[in-house]
């Protein structure tokens, strides 16, 4: 894509005299030497393209938006996913298998303060989170096999399904409080000097440092997500030209769809011609009121590569083909693309 800079401020070239003319050849020889301002590759917007296009990362925002937009525009919950569930199944599994490997091949450990009974307490709120994992997913499977029943039985299956409802999340609350608190308790005891055990109870100690460490980063998450989507993702938008937000909605042409339509090299005309449109054709002629891409607002050069979209409007080809992907729709009469 053409861009254009604009230089300000005082040049070596500017501060020697004008009016002398070894001042000039020094100043044009500076001119030709200095090194051109680069806009950012098309490697950095490929990757961001693809990034912004990420199941990840469209979840991230999807995440956002449910936690912060209003109730009535919240849209569903990205934790009932299938995916989601799966993952806190496995973490969930992977925690309790750690804690009671750990806790059984180091029964000579003494610690001093009563550890066994805060890994116990931590492996009962995951065994209580497995269940209630198990009950959103049959909640969820029953919410989508609910299309197929009886309109008779509509109303009473709805009253069923919100007192459920309510009740697991409850039930997750209580169990959100008791996870914080023992939180709380687990760092008081291993970061406390006076309850310093690691040299008697190490494998234990460890154990309590990872599971905290992993508790931190699950409290930290909606902090992350905050810097993530409003101060990185802005930045990097900015820095390299491309919206990666807008990415993220998936309105982006594929490039199947891109190279389809037809493109040729621009012939430049004094006098004014009929348009010709032919993707067989390796060259065209443009009229006269056609002399400059409205994308990045630089003329049309002869033997450039144009591209015309089905609403007949040109642009240069790069900068129609990154349009595209951001965005379907030609940028002056916003006619989207046929899928």
């Amino acid at each position: 894509m053409n861009t254009r800079y604009s230089f300000c401020g005082s040049s070596p070239a500017a501060s020697l005299s004008s009016n002398s003319p070894i001042g000039e050849e020094h100043g044009a020889a500076f001119l030709r030497n200095r090194p051109p301002l680069l806009a950012p590759s098309s490697l950095m917007v490929r990757t961001a393209m693809r990034i912004s296009r990420a199941r990840w990362f469209t979840f991230s925002r999807r995440v956002f938006h449910y936690q912060n937009g209003s109730r009535s525009n919240r849209g569903s919950n990205p934790f009932n996913s299938s995916s989601w569930m799966m993952l806190e199944f496995v973490a969930l599994l992977l925690q309790i298998c750690s804690t009671t490997f750990t806790l059984a091949i180091s029964k000579a450990e003494k610690p001093v303060w009563p550890v066994r009974i805060w890994i116990f307490g931590y492996n009962t709120g995951c065994v209580l989170s497995l269940l209630l994992l198990h009950g959103r997913y049959r909640q969820l499977n029953a919410t989508q096999g609910d299309d197929s029943g009886l309109p008779d039985l509509e109303q009473q299956g709805g009253s069923e399904e919100s007192r459920d409802s309510h009740l697991m999340n409850k039930c997750q609350t209580s169990l959100e409080l008791f996870s914080a608190i023992w939180f709380v308790m687990g760092n008081v005891w291993v970061f406390d000097s006076r309850f310093g055990s690691y040299h008697r109870a190490p494998k234990l100690h460890v154990l309590c440092v990872s599971l905290l460490a992993w508790n931190a980063l699950s409290y930290l998450f909606p902090f992350l997500l905050f810097l993530l989507l409003c101060c990185c993702v802005p930045l990097i938008s900015t820095a390299i030209g491309y919206n990666m937000s807008a990415g993220s909605d998936e309105r982006g042409a594929s490039d199947d769809q891109i190279s389809r339509l037809p493109s040729w090299r621009y012939k430049a005309a004094d006098t004014k011609s009929e348009f010709h449109s032919s993707a067989d054709w390796d060259s065209a002629v443009a009229s006269a009121e056609d002399l400059e891409c409205c994308i990045c607002l630089a003329k049309y050069k002869d033997k450039e590569e144009v591209r015309r979209l089905p609403c007949s409007h040109m642009f240069h080809l790069e900068c129609a083909d990154q349009w595209l992907r951001i965005i379907s729709c030609c940028p002056l009469c916003k006619q989207e693309l046929k899928k």
